[in-house]
């Protein structure tokens, strides 16, 4: 599920450029509307110009920064059709394995054709962004498709939003962290200090952070990247785990699925949408392959396997727990079986392997900011820090608002729909217009209203549900 990554032989600009320069690093590829998420591109101050940027910020090296004027990118593309394949369906499968029965659910079945849909249409915007590679060979990330099409206003858009889709979805995993872990240890009560008024489930989840917390201080990307990579076996035991249940009938399914609930559509479609984020990460794959000409069939296999996985997981859990089903699906399984166990302890680790890796991006862009009077220990220390204060505010904001499926529907709604579906076509439709078909501005056009739509509405319903479910835990506070 690694893209091997060759040294580079260009010489780095940047403060911790020999580092870097001596490592083979390997980015993460898996999902996890942000795992996949932490492959974003660092800037230099040249990218604020709208003179174009003069950095190749190649996720591949993991933010090394060239001057594309004086040196060629020696990068080696090695990945073969099978490689890609299985790179992307490991960027794609995350946070959405966990929710997609609650989503079918709370949808009906009708809703199934949304996700299948919204499915079909990230695989076409897919092809997009290479679409808009092919229009400019220097462009290597998302953000410098973005910077290609409307400039600098196009890169800080692009930018912008990579960035809190990361943040939400760490706050994701942190909501998730500190639901596993109550139902790992139901029944533990720990002492606390009088004065204190953390419950026994904030300090087992403020005591998980802490133990990832280290890892951010860890300089060595490729231990980071190792780390990370449990994410994607963890994912394996939790489909395994649910596919035991099911294919051994420890639970019957014989819960009827509603055929449609129209009103929890908008944030249903967060849900959905959110499964599918990994285009942050798709120019990267495309120029890693060896033949990147296969990259459309690459992502043809890739988003119908994926498709095929959560739809067969969503009426599979739908039907073995019914209205019952939990946001996360390992919430709703028998608690007494061993199988359960591993999957809640997969699910509870998950978390604690991304938090280097997704602030990885942002560590390396403030080392580089730094003045370059500072020694090597001091940048470490302060990035250390920083990386350390935002991962203590993300575990804030996660014990004050835990609500999983709401916080992952927002995500969804505010960003995932724009950077999967929006920005993909405006950057084509600008990049490409005058080559453009009637047919094809039209379609176009009509997908950036449908992500619009549904990103809007789904916004507004998730906003409305996380408000409405702190004001019901408030008013039951002072019972």
């Amino acid at each position: 599920m690694w893209n091997k990554i060759q040294k580079s032989n260009r010489k780095l600009p940047c403060p911790e450029a020999d580092s870097l320069h001596h490592q083979n690093i390997q980015p993460e590829t898996e999902t996890v509307h942000g795992e996949k998420l932490a492959l974003q591109w660092v800037g230099c101050d040249a990218c604020v110009d709208n003179n174009g940027c003069m950095c190749d910020h190649s996720t591949q090296d993991l933010k090394s920064v060239v001057n594309e004027a004086d040196v060629e990118d020696h990068t080696e593309a090695n990945s073969s059709f099978a490689h890609s394949v299985l790179n992307m369906i490991g960027m794609l499968i995350g946070l959405g394995q966990l929710s997609s029965p609650y989503a079918l659910e709370s949808g009906g079945w009708a809703s199934a054709f949304l996700l299948v849909g919204i499915g079909v249409i990230c695989a076409y915007t897919s092809h997009l962004l290479v679409k808009c590679l092919e229009k400019s060979p220097r462009s290597r990330s998302y953000v410098d498709i973005g910077q290609h099409a409307f400039g600098s206003r196009g890169r800080l858009l692009a930018s912008t939003f990579i960035d809190v889709e990361i943040f939400m979805t760490l706050v994701s995993y942190t909501i998730s962290l500190h639901d596993n872990l109550i139902t790992v240890f139901a029944g533990t009560q720990l002492r606390l200090p009088i004065w204190t008024k953390l419950s026994t489930s904030q300090l087992l989840t403020m005591i998980g952070v802490l133990i990832a917390l280290p890892s951010l201080w860890l300089t060595d990307l490729s231990s980071i990247s190792f780390l990370s990579s449990g994410g994607i076996l963890m994912s394996i035991v939790i489909f395994t785990s649910v596919a035991y249940i099911a294919i051994f009938q420890v639970v019957k399914a014989n819960h009827s699925i509603p055929v449609l609930h129209l009103h929890k559509i908008p944030a249903v479609s967060g849900l959905y949408i959110f499964s599918y984020a990994g285009h942050i990460v798709f120019p990267n794959l495309y120029k890693s392959m060896k033949d990147p000409s296969k990259f459309t069939k690459v992502s043809i296999v890739s988003f119908a396997s994926v498709i095929a996985l959560y739809t067969s997981l969503a009426f599979t859990g739908a039907k073995l727990f019914g209205p019952e089903v939990s946001s996360q699906i390992t919430l709703s399984m028998p608690r007494h079986l061993i199988i359960t166990k591993i999957a809640l302890w997969a699910t509870a680790i998950t978390p604690m392997t991304k938090y280097a890796l997704q602030f990885a991006p942002f560590s390396v862009q403030m080392e580089h900011s730094l003045p370059g009077s500072f020694s090597s220990r001091t940048k470490r220390i302060i990035r250390g820090a920083v990386g350390s204060f935002l991962l203590l505010i993300i575990l804030t904001i996660a014990l004050s608002v835990p609500y999983f499926e709401h916080v992952l529907s927002l995500t969804g709604s505010l960003v995932s729909f724009s950077i999967c579906i929006v920005f993909p076509c405006a950057f084509y439709i600008k990049i490409s217009s005058a080559q453009l078909s009637k047919f094809s501005l039209i379609l176009n056009a009509t997908l950036i209203a449908f992500g619009l739509l549904l990103g809007v509405a789904g916004t507004i319903s998730s906003s409305k549900s996380i408000f409405t479910s702190l004001k019901r835990d408030h008013s039951a506070r002072k019972k």
